[in-house]
């Protein structure tokens, strides 16, 4: 690995909706790439502190990358109100252009459940994101909620897919489906025994995606 984790730069950037409240983890000099990372629903405590977004951050960074996460429209500091999902479409985006303008390196998308449901429709369309991550996509319906991810087909860019193998919003049969209609190159990697938040299995969650990153991206 290039670099242990540099600095961390809090931040506020442009959304469509007002200010978002992020952080900027700095990368090496001889970065190759930068990342960003989205957090959970926030509607059910979601921030780009959880748990599986600091780990994919630390394992994004822990290569030299620099890597934004910030908080969706509505959550801590960030102006707006929660828009169920359309308008935080808009906020990826705006993440993006932030992190293109400011680093200008090829970019690499991970999110976590809502995150990744969300943000994988941004990124997926990005011709400047190179890599993505879906760290426990939710497949199965959320109470009312229930996300399209057939965008996913069209995608050809390398895909990782990490889910708990407890994951009561991804259910192994139904996100094995899922994968197997992408086109390659793709992964999916079940931790076993982990439940939706990995708990007690995030150091096994961030090295499934520090080999992938070392296999598939830094090849």
């Amino acid at each position: 690995m290039a670099t242990q984790s540099g600095a961390i730069r809090s931040l506020f950037l442009d959304g469509p909706a007002g200010q978002l409240e992020a952080l900027l983890n700095s990368g090496a000099e001889n970065a190759t790439h930068a990342a960003l990372v989205c957090h959970p629903h926030p509607m059910f405590g979601g921030t780009m502190h959880n748990k599986v977004v600091f780990h994919a951050t630390k394992a994004l960074n822990s290569f030299g990358f620099p890597v934004l996460r910030f908080n969706f429209r509505g959550t801590g500091l960030s102006h707006g109100e929660h828009d169920h999902g359309r308008g935080e479409i808009e906020d990826v985006r705006a993440a993006l252009d932030w992190l293109d303008g400011e680093i200008h390196l090829p970019l690499i998308f991970a999110g976590f459940s809502f995150g990744a449901a969300i943000g994988l429709g941004a990124a997926c369309a990005d011709d400047r994101v190179k890599a993505l991550i879906g760290l426990g996509t939710p497949v199965a319906p959320v109470d009312e909620r229930s996300y399209d991810l057939k965008f996913l087909r069209s995608c050809d860019k390398p895909k990782l897919f990490v889910s708990g193998g407890r994951d009561q919003f991804g259910p192994r049969p139904q996100l094995q489906a899922l994968v197997n209609s992408l086109p390659e190159p793709k992964k999916l990697v079940i931790v076993e025994s982990a439940d939706h938040f990995f708990e007690g299995r995030l150091l096994e969650m961030r090295e499934v995606v520090e080999a992938w990153l070392k296999e598939s991206v830094l090849k």
